[in-house]
């Protein structure tokens, strides 16, 4: 151990009297005497003053201090500094101390760098694998199930499966799921469990390239029709954005050749989405795409002008329609067409939505203004609250609110593009948070309107309206059966286990279904409508 750091730490500590085998060849009181008779093996000491540590806190620990005096050992002999003797055999060779140091420099000079790398390395190493798809081939055993067996393994379509093993064709009993069947229902869990693939955007683009085998594919001319539905057609406006095969499905279940479609999508829907749609339409002389085409924003006025774009598409056909209902890409029916021209009829010119008066939790909405905002972290824009307070809404309107889905007579849709009332609400609208989610609810509520529910007379909440069937998680258990499926921003995506309930209920649609999540549910449920709509024609062909 070096002289003057041991004298150093007397000089700080004279009351120390431990004793070692150093100590005992010092001489502190002839420390700078060149006279002094070195101890064989022992350098010549340095001029300089020792180098004293600081006194220790009065917290310290027993032994800080030679703690410390080993650190600073260690930092003068890598500076060159005289040392006390050492063992020859304890003292590393200066090639194998530098390279030490080097490696000691290398991995541990940045610790919190080298994690953030190593951490984004393996995310993107994570992204790029799950963006090649290859869980199929790191994890084999799931196996796979192809939603449209026929179709992913013919020429139709883009991405053709070509050797596809027993296993991709699941046969399930619809019929048998309808009665709830434990054997059939545990069929539908398991493919739950595979790999589910659908057609993608490329392959319905494929698919209505040629419109000829594609009605074909998809039987259209079989699709059957009764008089009573000739003479009462039906408009849809769909505003969609995503997944063109769950649209060409909701298509398919609700097309007859006596309606009007009208297709909105949005304008930052991916391109093989936008194609899949404009082949979709030329092959039918019914079915458009909107005149106008909104860059549509969650909770924004663009998802109502959506709507409305089609609505005035509609008025301007040459189809005498009765009733105009609104769609989203993942609705699905539950009645024929059939029994919903009877249930419309049984409406006698009044309207079917969802209007009530605003909880205090919704009040918000329309009393403050917002905007719209790029959020962090958010890969959309939303609408967002500002402090500044909104006038009351023009011509003494009283404020109700609902759901963005309708069921709206001809002459309801007439009068909303023919009233200045209209145009001053939509505008005074244009700033709140989700206007469709008020907009036709107060609407509704307006005196004189055609089909109008009076502000007096009570709500009509969403179980009460027929237009769509929503199960919420909160009222799960109280006004329906718990979710069979799984859940989406607090709303269930149904499976294939409340395919009678679905039925049963009452309503004329439902909302949410996902082929990724239950495909046995949306290819039974269409089943099940088919067989409804031929065995209602039979009924009124036998009167």
């Amino acid at each position: 151990m070096d002289n003057r750091t041991l004298s150093c730490f007397y000089q700080r500590h004279p009351h120390h009297h431990v004793q070692t085998k150093e100590t005992r060849r010092v001489n502190y009181a002839t420390f700078n005497d060149s006279s002094r008779k070195r101890i064989p093996g022992e350098k010549e000491m340095s001029a300089k003053p020792p180098i004293c540590l600081k006194a220790p806190p009065s917290h310290a620990p027993p032994g800080w201090y030679f703690s410390r005096l080993r650190g600073t050992l260690s930092y003068q002999r890598q500076r060159g500094h005289p040392a006390g003797p050492e063992p020859h055999s304890a003292r590393p060779s200066g090639e194998a101390e530098s390279q030490r140091m080097k490696t000691f420099r290398c991995c541990f000079k940045y610790p919190l760098q080298q994690k953030v790398f190593v951490l984004f390395l393996t995310l993107w190493l994570f992204s790029l694998l799950k963006l090649l798809n290859v869980s199929r081939l790191l994890f084999p055993q799931r196996g796979i199930y192809l939603v449209e067996y026929s179709l992913s393994t013919s020429p139709f379509v883009r991405n053709r499966y070509t050797q596809v093993k027993g296993e991709a064709g699941y046969e399930v009993n619809c019929s048998a799921v309808y009665e709830q069947e434990p054997l059939e229902i545990g069929k539908s869990l398991e493919i739950r469990r595979r790999d589910i693939i659908d057609l993608d955007d490329d392959d319905v683009g494929a698919m209505t390239s040629d419109c000829d085998i594609y009605q074909t594919l998809r039987r259209y001319h079989q699709k059957l029709v009764s008089r009573e539905e000739k003479s009462f057609p039906i408009a849809y406006s769909l505003v969609v954005h995503k997944d063109a095969i769950m649209v060409e499905r909701l298509i398919q279940a609700i097309y007859n050749r006596h309606n009007i479609y009208c297709i909105h999508y949005d304008r930052k829907s991916p391109e093989a989405f936008k194609v899949a749609m404009n082949n979709l339409a030329k092959c039918f002389s019914n079915i458009f795409i909107a005149s106008k085409l909104e860059t549509v924003q969650y909770a924004h006025i663009s998802r109502l002008q959506a709507d409305l774009n089609c609505l005035s598409d509609l008025l301007r056909s040459s189809v005498q329609w009765k009733y105009v209902i609104n769609l989203c890409g993942q609705d699905f029916p539950l009645k024929s067409n059939f029994e919903l021209v009877s249930e419309l009829k049984k409406l006698n010119g009044a309207n079917m939505l969802e209007t009530v008066k605003p909880p205090h939790s919704k009040i918000e909405r329309f009393t403050y203004r917002h905007e719209l905002r790029q959020l962090p972290y958010e890969y959309v824009k939303l609408p967002v609250r500002t402090n500044v307070s909104k006038d009351a809404p023009p011509h003494d309107i009283e404020i109700f609110v609902g759901s963005a889905y309708f069921v709206l007579s001809r002459a309801f849709v007439k009068y909303v593009f023919n009233t200045s009332l209209v145009k001053d609400f939509f505008a005074w609208s244009e700033d709140t948070y989700s206007p469709d989610e008020h907009f036709w609810a107060t609407l509704i509520r307006v005196p004189g309107v055609p089909g109008e529910i009076s502000r007096s007379a009570q709500d009509v909440s969403d179980l009460q309206s027929k237009t769509r069937l929503v199960k919420w998680n909160y009222h799960e258990g109280l006004f329906y059966p718990r979710c069979t499926g799984s859940h989406l921003r607090s709303v269930c995506i149904y499976g294939a286990a409340e395919l009678r309930w679905l039925i049963k209920d009452g309503h004329w649609f439902a909302n949410k279904f996902d082929s990724k999540v239950d495909p046995v549910l949306i290819k039974c449920l269409a089943e099940k409508l088919e067989e409804q709509q031929r065995e209602w024609i039979t009924l009124s062909s036998e009167k």
